[in-house]
């Protein structure tokens, strides 16, 4: 499979088991460097279901996965001894087994770098859909809500000399400072599991504790991996020591936030807005209280979703498994 709307327009979600290289005609014909090799592919934008994912896995020696598709010790288990590497169509890895994949020696490729301009652009649309009320004043639109000028009717909040805070100044944290520094934000604050002055410094950003971030910031803005440390990480404390006017956005990962304490904190106004493009689980249900909020903003986890976006990732994931596959260097490889 090419990937998620990835080369070749069309090309179904799910997995790619990949065999070894054809003998006969399909054999190698340009010295070693493009081995054909058998491809089972699931055809299909939804995921693949696990009896199938169970069933077609065996005997492979290659695997391309989306971020849907959990690679546990069951799969390995299916796939047998033969699987030497697994490539996954995202920059996140939580989906994977990683500890279990270590110890059978699998080597695993991802698609960092490719998304971080799109993450940080939807990041950016996120947080202001949330802060000026975007999709609220829209419905009031068609809905007829709309009558006349108001003073006060449908106002937000601006970044103008605002302080915004980033948990996790990497490659999208970074990009996300870098778009909004023209908005006129004042200050930068940043906390993680470290200082990092060579990131910082472009924005003048200040390493603090989770707590001074949330205490001073005007907008939080999620971008960390999810980590041990991090999961959970946003909950009833952090979100009480935020200011009644901030405004929250995640788009990392939805378990580094505790959406019981989100909700309470947004229903009892204890912070003015939260936009999310990562939620737990994923799809979120309709029925789900979050998204009866009018200043809760969800999107279905588009942070990389563009076109040319898409079809990167693809690319390097397939190049990713390719390389593994002849025993090569991976273009992006986790590191296990």
């Amino acid at each position: 499979r090419a990937g998620e709307g990835g080369a070749g327009a069309g090309a179904g979600a799910g997995l790619v088991p990949v065999r070894g290289p054809r003998g006969g005609r399909g054999r190698d014909r340009r010295r070693g460097c493009r081995r054909r090799y058998r491809v089972l592919q699931w055809d299909s934008e939804e995921p693949v279901p696990r009896a199938e994912l169970l069933s077609r896995v065996a005997g492979t020696r290659g695997l391309l996965c989306l971020l849907s598709d959990r690679i546990d010790r069951e799969v390995l288990d299916a796939a047998g001894p033969g699987l030497k590497v697994i490539s996954t169509m995202s920059v996140g890895f939580d989906h994977l087994a990683l500890d279990e994949i270590k110890k059978r020696g699998i080597r695993v490729g991802y698609t960092p770098d490719v998304l971080t301009d799109a993450t940080a652009e939807l990041s950016v649309a996120l947080l202001l859909s949330a802060c000026r009320r975007l999709p609220e004043a829209a419905e009031q639109v068609r809905s007829g809500g709309w009558t006349t000028w108001k003073p006060l009717w449908m106002c937000g909040y601006g970044l103008s000399d605002s302080t915004v805070g980033i948990i996790g100044l990497g490659r999208i944290g970074q990009a996300v400072a870098r778009r909004l520094k023209p908005f006129g934000v004042k200050k930068f604050l940043y906390t993680g599991s470290g200082p990092k002055p060579e990131n910082a410094a472009e924005f003048g950003a200040e390493f603090v504790p989770l707590t001074r971030l949330a205490e001073e910031s005007d907008f939080v803005v999620v971008t960390c991996a999810l980590t041990p440390a991090t999961q959970g990480m946003c909950n009833k404390d952090f979100f009480s020591r935020m200011k009644k006017t901030s405004v929250f956005v995640n788009t990392s990962r939805g378990a580094v936030v505790n959406q019981e304490d989100l909700y309470d904190a947004l229903s009892q106004g204890q912070i003015a807005a939260a936009g999310l493009d990562v939620t737990t689980p994923e799809p979120l249900p309709t029925d789900h209280p979050l998204l009866s909020l009018k200043n809760c903003v969800i999107l279905p986890h588009i942070g990389s979703a563009t076109y040319a976006t898409r079809s990167t990732m693809a690319v390097l994931a397939a190049n990713n498994l390719l390389a593994g596959l002849r025993g090569e260097p991976m273009p992006h490889e986790l590191k296990l």
